[in-house]
């Protein structure tokens, strides 16, 4: 009997121990980072539709917060030039004036950016839009 008390408060003993140590493990892992800063980006294609990313980050400009669209499901592409990148695919859609007369517009805050988008900043509760614009 006495053999078999010692067997049972062993056994409660491991299981307490093991149980405070989760506990420690869940109350003191790293946590992962959301961001500071909540933002939007809706993409307008050339028949009307929207589609919104809505999400919290902490870059500092336009293309890294696209970057980060990407795993929300954007998709965009273009080509490199002395000004950054110049936009000419999002979502699929083409837009490249020299070829069909249209660009991709962006604004934020409805009002049309001054920068590109690597040097557009990015404050908290900006909503960019990237709207397909045919001339």
């Amino acid at each position: 009997m006495k053999k078999r008390s010692k067997i049972i408060l062993g056994v409660v003993a491991f299981v307490l121990l093991i149980a405070a140590m989760l506990t420690a493990f869940f109350m003191l892992r790293e946590k992962p980072d959301e961001g500071t800063k909540s933002i939007s980006i809706q993409v307008v294609n050339s028949t009307g539709e929207t589609k919104e990313y809505k999400f919290k980050t902490d870059v500092l400009y336009l293309r890294q917060a696209m970057d980060e669209a990407k795993e929300k499901g954007l998709e965009y592409s273009g080509v490199e030039s002395t000004y950054g990148l110049m936009v000419d695919t999002v979502n699929g859609e083409f837009a490249e004036f020299n070829t069909n007369g249209a660009y991709w517009s962006f604004y934020v805050n409805d009002a049309y950016c001054n920068c590109g988008i690597d040097t557009q900043p990015v404050n908290d509760g900006d909503v960019f839009k990237i709207v397909y614009t045919k001339s």
